[in-house]
């Protein structure tokens, strides 16, 4: 698999590596075992920060680990002794999807399906509950996944990572299962073939006590399989059936808790490694063997030609498997957008889609922009990846030599499936945290388990005059860090269709929508589109009925929310999709921000939780860091929502998360205050809040 780069280092192309006979790395490449190497970035542990977890299978490197490293044994892991395991715990439940009417003529359903290998940062020192920075890879186009593996691992750090729990808990509103990953490197980036013999090694009783491990970490952390890939020279067919084996046993003792295993496309039943770029009778033992299935999906190496993926899907079915089980990988992390690829080869236009897909390093959407990047400025990049360069999925183009985005190929999913149904259009990253419209904090942070569910097809507007843009913007915002902005000349009505759902409504069932206009803009006119049924074929726009909003007029500024009796107006029934309609005022240009949008009946607020309580303290460099936890509320909770209040009466937003404990890093005293007075409250589905629960830390 392509050379891993160095965070903010250049990358080297893969074709390079391979020429150079080293073979091909399938992770973060870290610091040789045993060296120390110059950072790039501080890499000593703040005070009590948790991380993302990772681990050797049992046998540690020779030497001493490099800054900031800990080096562990996953044959010496027990959730009673891993002290950072509360923090790393995801909890949000997988969502259910469903599959509507495609929005446009050539994204296939039932077919073709993404995976996508992502680094979120290095495998030492990722933080568990996210960071101080909105300059972060935070993916929001779950609806073309099928599968997100948590990428890392290096011989220098760790060879097995855990996934975080904000990642899990982000993909999994968004029904998309997360896989943590297993690495064996090549011997040119540390392998050792001796970690390779430790992972599968039996017991006495001739039972694989790693796999059991794996399994056991999986269901701890709360996500759903792992991504193995042994890739480390000198094994023989007898290492090749105890892998077989040892795979055997992971499936066996994961699949009755919904795990599940994608196998890459490296190590052959010879034991040694000969990436095949293909599904054959080198590697098909790993992938299903003459008593059943092994791997749930492969991973096809990079080096596939038309030929061989076809050929690799005729076996898949030759074995009573999918073909779409089969992953063809293609490496964007180099070029992104400009990556060369035979699309035809997997998913041509005139028959059926050959096989499914993996994107290499699709967070290229943020690590090749420049210096000063915004976060508006990564999900501009990552909208054009995903749906296509003219940003509207109804028309992503897609045959010929450039890039095929997915919205051409794949049909999107909708995990909008029950009531309440809100959102705020938070991406899970920002400038600055707003809550009803006021800054609580302006400080920028990351925390993708607080992310909303967004609409999945960016953007698909319906006009007949000129369109506007549409974006997710952060220079204001009602909740979170983020609203949607629609800007533009709206010199006919304009439809900007938001969410396919599936949301059973009653008599008394409403639709609350908060939304304003920015200084500047000219009136307009808002309904909210609502559809009973689907569209009538594939790119065709729902049957929209239309439910008047009221009109803005200019310089009314502030946000205001209208709330719509949708029962009342447009009949009782499903919803199917949801959207706004605007109209604009004699041609003046229109700046109008949708801030929050909530379908729900009687509504009553969350229960509060109870016993926060400190339960570590450090203070270095004038700051102090604390560890918190908390008894959970009573009744269904989206999130957990953390305040400081200060002597002057204002109310700081510090973070959330969807557990029961948090770090809090860099507190000061404020004035000469005895203690620091701190607060956790519940956070419902409609974002209403609980009753506190306090507690106060002396300085």
């Amino acid at each position: 698999m392509h050379r891993p780069r160095l965070p903010f280092s250049r990358p080297l192309p893969r074709r390079r590596v391979l020429l150079a006979g080293v073979g091909a790395a399938a992770a973060l490449l870290g610091p040789p075992p045993g060296t120390a190497v110059a950072a790039r970035r501080p890499r000593t542990a703040a005070p009590l920060q948790p991380y993302a977890a990772y681990w050797f299978p049992d046998s540690l490197p020779s030497g001493t680990p490099g800054d900031g490293i800990v080096w562990r044994s996953l044959a010496d892991w027990t959730p009673k002794a891993d002290r950072d395991l509360p923090f790393n715990t995801a909890t949000v439940p997988l969502a259910e999807r469903f599959t509507p009417v495609p929005a446009n003529t050539t994204a296939r359903a039932g077919q073709a399906r993404i995976s996508a290998l992502a680094a979120f940062d290095r495998t030492a020192g990722n933080p568990s509950q996210g960071s101080a920075t909105a300059d972060y890879y935070a993916p929001t186009h779950w609806a073309y996944l099928d599968e997100l593996v948590f990428w890392g691992g290096s011989a220098g750090e760790g060879l097995i990572v855990a996934p975080n729990a904000p990642v899990v808990d982000a993909a999994h509103r968004n029904g998309v299962p997360v896989l943590g990953t297993v690495f064996l490197p090549p011997v040119a980036y540390g392998g050792q073939l001796r970690w390779t013999r430790d992972l599968v090694r039996k017991d006495a009783a001739g039972r694989f006590p790693l796999a059991a491990k794996l399994v056991a970490v999986a269901r701890a952390y709360g996500f759903d399989g792992w991504f193995l890939n042994a890739e480390t020279e000198g094994g023989d067919a007898a290492l090749a059936a105890d892998m077989r084996g040892f795979l055997r046993a992971l499936r066996a003792a994961g699949a009755p808790h919904g795990l599940r295993i994608t196998w890459y496309d490296a190590m052959d039943t010879s034991g040694r490694v000969g990436w095949q770029g293909a599904l054959d009778e080198r590697n098909q033992e790993f992938f299903q063997d003459a008593a059943g299935p092994v791997a749930d999906t492969l991973f096809v190496d990079f080096r596939w030609s038309a030929r061989s993926l076809a050929d690799s899907g005729r076996l898949a079915e030759q074995l009573g498997r999918s073909r779409y089980e089969l992953w063809a990988g293609v490496d964007v992390e180099s070029a992104g957008w400009d990556t060369v690829t035979d699309w035809d080869a997997i998913v041509p236009t005139d028959r059926d889609q050959v096989v499914s897909y993996g994107f290499y390093r699709p967070e290229w959407t943020l690590s090749h922009l420049p210096a000063g990047r915004t976060p508006g400025d990564f999900h501009a990049a990552d909208d054009r990846f995903w749906c296509g360069e003219g940003l509207d999925p109804t028309r992503p183009g897609g045959p010929g030599g450039g890039w095929r985005a997915p919205a051409a190929s794949v049909a999107d999913r909708s995990a909008v499936t029950a009531l309440p149904f809100a959102t705020t259009f938070n991406t899970g990253h920002g400038l600055r945290w707003y809550d009803r419209g006021t800054v609580t904090s302006d400080t920028p942070w990351n925390r993708l388990g607080l992310q909303d569910r967004l609409p999945p097809r960016r953007w698909a507007v319906r006009t007949a005059g000129q369109c506007p843009s549409v974006t997710l913007d952060f220079a204001d915002a009602w909740r979170g860090g983020s609203s949607l902005l629609v800007r533009g000349t709206l010199d006919s009505p304009t439809t900007v269709e938001l969410f396919p759902t599936r949301l059973r409504c009653g008599a008394a069932t409403v639709l609350d929508l908060t939304h304003r206009l920015d200084p500047g803009s000219g009136p307009v006119t808002v309904e909210v589109a609502v559809a009973r049924r689907d569209a009538p074929a594939p790119g065709e726009p729902a049957p929209y009925v239309y439910l008047p909003a009221g009109t803005v007029e200019a310089g009314e500024g502030g946000w205001r929310t209208v709330t719509l009796r949708i029962g009342g107006a447009a009949g009782t029934g499903t919803v199917r999709a949801l959207g706004v309609r605007l109209t604009g005022r004699a041609g003046a240009p229109v700046a109008w921000r949708l801030g929050g949008l909530a379908v729900h009946g009687a509504a009553r607020k969350p229960g509060a939780p109870h016993g926060l309580k400190v339960t570590e303290a450090a203070t270095a460099g004038g700051t102090t860091a604390l560890r918190v936890t908390w008894r959970r509320s009573a009744g269904p909770v989206r999130h957990y929502e953390l305040h400081r209040h200060l002597p002057d009466g204002t109310r700081v937003f510090l973070g959330g998360t969807c557990g029961t404990a948090f770090h809090l890093p860099g507190l000061r005293r404020a004035a000469r205050e005895p203690a620091a007075l701190l607060e956790v409250r519940a956070v419902d589905e409609l974002f209403a809040s609980s009753a506190p629960s306090r507690t106060r830390h002396p300085w």
